[in-house]
């Protein structure tokens, strides 16, 4: 297994759905990067330095095919300059995948192929905002 997949994403947080998608890729290829991202349109609640920190805090350390990255580019580029030829994407829903197959067909025209993992059914419905909101809600707020 000499191939290498790129996995990208906010991640802010990384929640058991992304740990999953983790886990069943690391078994198909040689290496997985799960590459942290900066995403305009996703303004993070931590950096992209320490969203990846709390990546690998969380991910086993006997996954040794598995890095993690932080990056702040095109994911095309990074792919490129890796020679990563898969980018893994999960999708919950149909909705995911509406979205995911036009970037789909953008990163094949750049020469790398994406591999749409499909969430298992007890974690469809998990998403970082979800558990953003959750999180946000039980901490204490401060004192006006």
């Amino acid at each position: 297994m000499d191939s290498r997949a790129v996995y990208p994403g906010t991640f802010d947080p990384f929640t058991a759905g992304h740990r999953d998608v983790v886990d069943r890729v690391r078994r198909l290829f040689g290496q997985v990067i799960v590459l942290v991202a900066v995403n305009p349109d996703k303004p993070p609640g931590e950096t992209v330095d320490n969203r990846a920190v709390a990546v690998r805090r969380v991910l086993p350390e006997d996954w040794s095919n598995v890095a993690v990255e932080a990056w702040a580019g095109l994911t095309a580029d990074y792919c490129r300059i890796h020679r990563a030829g898969v980018l893994v994407r999960g999708v919950r829903n149909q909705a995911d995948l509406r979205h995911e197959y036009p970037l789909a067909v953008l990163n094949e025209e750049l020469g790398v192929t994406t591999l749409l993992v499909p969430a298992r059914p007890e974690l469809a419905t998990v998403s970082s905002t979800a558990v953003r909101r959750s999180r946000d809600a039980r901490s204490p707020r401060p004192a006006p």
